[in-house]
């Protein structure tokens, strides 16, 4: 039988691409299958692992507390009744000691002074004429010439003379004394911190002109609680962190000797560097955190990038022998740089991952390989040429 070509180009213009499309089919199918199968031994990702390391880490104790004077002095007014007439310096001048701070009008203690030398003078002239008839007198005792009792009022008059100049020379360094308490001087160098003179004012005795810190010198008040208390001793070494970040070192002074019996907090006291820099990076008043070194001790730690924060809790992966990890929870203790100690829940023999922690869960495969080697100055600097 004649089968026109015509027909039989049509047939094959459908079997061909159907037949096409049935092997591509079957392709994807036989595809999909081998793709089922493996995953389950595929790992989930590449790790680097590492033991845990035993190191000796600082003891540390933090405390927070307040920054004050070591010692602030109070300087007042010795002069009654005078007017002040100048004022020398300001809060926060650093002033030596001796240095005048201010000055009273001493117009009335130069009046008083010149009146004073005069009754000296006048009782040394006083002095010396009766001093002159006390000679003759005790001369002429032996002769007879004059009688007992004059000789006894002779000598009675020289030595109630030699007592008046006594008393005009203690009123007179009575008034120099007056007069040097017209300059307002600092007992001692250090950093004016108060000042309540006035240009102007009469003052009385005692009135508080000036405060000043004692050498610009500074102590943390750290605040301790009773059962930390043994554990700090005079001359350790202390860490206090000003507001601006700088760490200043310190040294424990005193232990207060008694606790607030409503807070249970006792005061340590640290002293810390004098500095007279108005730049200081701690000032009296200010409150400030620090911590009390307290020597070191053995840890078991590991890289900070094995550690793995979830939910508030820290974990670690350890990799076991079938090459899937555990997820173990642990609890954290000091740092030291990239390395963290672990307290409890670690075996000191395990082997835990290290990069890729954070990515991991319980149970998952993973494929191990060794860290890759720190490169040097020269590898660094090949790759840098490499990259440009």
């Amino acid at each position: 039988m004649h089968i026109p070509s015509r027909l039989v180009r049509s047939t094959l213009a459908v079997l061909v691409p159907a037949l096409l499309l049935a092997g591509v089919f079957a392709a994807s199918r036989a595809d999909d299958r081998k793709a089922a199968a493996v995953p389950a031994n595929r790992p989930a990702l590449t790790v680097t692992t590492a033991r845990p390391a035993t190191a000796r880490l600082p003891l540390t104790l933090a405390a927070n507390g307040n920054v004050a004077a070591w010692q602030e002095a109070v300087i007042g007014s010795e002069s009654n009744g005078l007017r002040l007439r100048e004022v020398r310096v300001n809060v926060g001048d650093v002033v030596r000691k001796g240095q005048v701070l201010a000055v009273f009008d001493a117009d009335v203690v130069n009046a008083d002074l010149a009146q004073a030398r005069a009754a000296l003078q006048e009782a040394e002239a006083n002095a010396a004429a009766a001093q002159a008839d006390a000679q003759r007198a005790r001369a002429l005792q032996s002769s007879g010439a004059m009688s007992a009792q004059q000789v006894t009022q002779y000598l009675t008059a020289g030595r109630t003379a030699a007592a008046r100049v006594a008393a005009a020379r203690a009123t007179l360094s009575q008034q120099q004394l007056r007069l040097k308490y017209t300059q307002v001087v600092a007992p001692d160098s250090g950093i004016v911190s108060s000042r309540n003179a006035t240009v102007g004012a009469v003052a009385g005795v005692g009135t508080e002109l000036f405060r000043m810190i004692r050498q610009g010198r500074l102590e943390w008040r750290a605040e301790v609680t009773s059962a930390e208390l043994p554990r700090i001793r005079p001359g350790l070494k202390a860490q206090v962190k000003a507001a601006s970040g700088a760490a200043i070192a310190g040294t424990v002074r005193a232990v207060g000797p008694t606790v607030d019996p409503s807070t249970r907090i006792a005061l340590v006291y640290v002293d810390l560097p004098p500095s007279l820099s108005p730049d200081a990076p701690l000032k009296a008043g200010m409150f400030a955190g620090g911590e009390f070194n307290l020597g070191e001790s053995a840890a078991l730690t590991v890289p900070q990038q094995a550690v793995a924060v979830r939910d508030g809790f820290a974990y670690v992966f350890r990799l076991n022998p079938d090459s899937r990890v555990s997820q173990l929870k642990v609890t954290t203790g000091r740092r030291l740089g990239e390395r963290i100690e672990v307290v409890a829940g670690l075996p000191a023999e395990a082997l835990v991952v290290v990069s890729g922690a954070g990515f991991l869960n319980d149970g998952d495969l993973v494929r191990n390989v060794a860290p890759a080697p720190a490169a040097g100055p020269r590898q660094a600097a090949l790759r840098a040429e490499g990259q440009r």
